[in-house]
């Protein structure tokens, strides 16, 4: 069967935290006259992260997502190989880029880092550690870069301008209708507007549906029928608006969601964070390579480990430090 590009957003959301924590800077990189080549991670440290995304996948899809294939032909375990492998080189480069701006972990982070990698390893089965091939230390190696990771991000955006507006956040609740003629929407719209009107069976008995409510943010529709939208207070029918070759009726629910308007603005702010230091972090990944040998990469499958389950690296990451960014 075929898989829609929907995949790629789907690869580790624990593990997707790195590219979240990509975000925000205020230095200039440094400039080098060579990229060079920087060691990477050992197998058994690059077994942590790629049994944990092979059993968190299985567990949520069944054994069946091995079966599936990506639009361009590649098998879903060849795909999210990739993903892990470009994952342990991105992580590596965030190690790097903290080293050379001074960032590192004190000895309270270190103990705390440290902790966690007993508590994740004291979990493991034998057959997972003789799996994977690692030692605690191996998990407190990773544990460590992890959480520099999100400490350079932090450390880095803390100067940085990210403040995002209620205005620009707001999320309001709607009804529409869409219809295909002028003459109609307009009918409908008089009717709306006679006193007592209910806009739900009104639109219901002209389309044949009851329109929902939705939730709507700043640039998700069109620019006209988000202006028409957004003018409207709680329980306004916006105008007839046309657009695209169709004629909408708005009918306002709740011009202010609160909860939506909260979450979308931590959003934003996340966002612009990933932008600000995108703009430090690509000069600076482009000057100091990483990249994990093809020999040790061969080496590297999710064959075999039937019974191992172990799911949980980022996971206990959250728990502890969920805060840190």
């Amino acid at each position: 069967m075929k898989w829609k590009v929907r995949w790629r957003r789907w690869f580790a959301a624990e593990a997707a935290a790195l590219a979240l924590v990509l975000g925000g800077c205020s230095k200039e990189a440094p400039s080098v006259t060579e990229p060079q080549e920087q060691v990477t991670y050992t197998k058994p440290q690059i077994m942590i992260i790629a049994a944990t995304e092979r059993n968190r996948y299985q567990q949520v899809y069944t054994d069946k997502i091995w079966d599936a294939v990506m639009e361009n032909g590649e098998t879903f375990e060849e795909y999210l190989l990739e993903q892990v492998r470009v994952f342990m080189e991105n992580l590596k480069t965030m190690t790097l880029l903290a080293r050379d701006r001074g960032i590192a972990l004190s000895s309270g982070e270190q103990d705390k880092v440290r902790r966690l990698a007993r508590d994740y390893y004291s979990q493991l089965s034998r057959a997972e550690i003789e799996y994977m091939g690692i030692t605690e230390e191996d998990a407190v190696i990773l544990y460590q870069d992890y959480y520099t990771a999100n400490k350079v991000v932090a450390e880095l955006t803390k100067d940085v301008d990210l403040e995002v507006s209620d205005s620009e956040a707001k999320v309001i609740t709607i009804r529409r209708v869409r219809l295909s003629g002028r003459e109609a929407a307009e009918a409908m719209h008089a009717r709306l507007m006679e006193e007592g009107s209910d806009f739900s069976a009104i639109a219901r008995e002209v389309t044949g549906s009851t329109p929902p409510e939705e939730q709507l943010a700043r640039g998700e529709e069109p620019e006209i029928l988000e202006e028409a939208a957004f003018r409207l207070s709680t329980g306004e029918i916006s105008p007839v608006t046309e657009s695209e070759d169709s004629f909408y009726i708005i009918q306002c629910v709740n011009d202010y969601d609160m909860d939506a308007t909260r979450e979308r603005k931590s959003q934003i702010h996340k966002e612009r964070k990933n932008w600000a230091f995108q703009q430090i972090y690509a000069q600076f990944q482009t000057e100091h390579k990483v990249s994990i040998p093809d020999e040790l990469w061969s080496e590297i499958s999710f064959e075999g480990g039937e019974d191992v389950m172990t799911n949980n690296f980022f996971s206990l990451y959250e728990e502890e430090f969920g805060n840190q960014r």
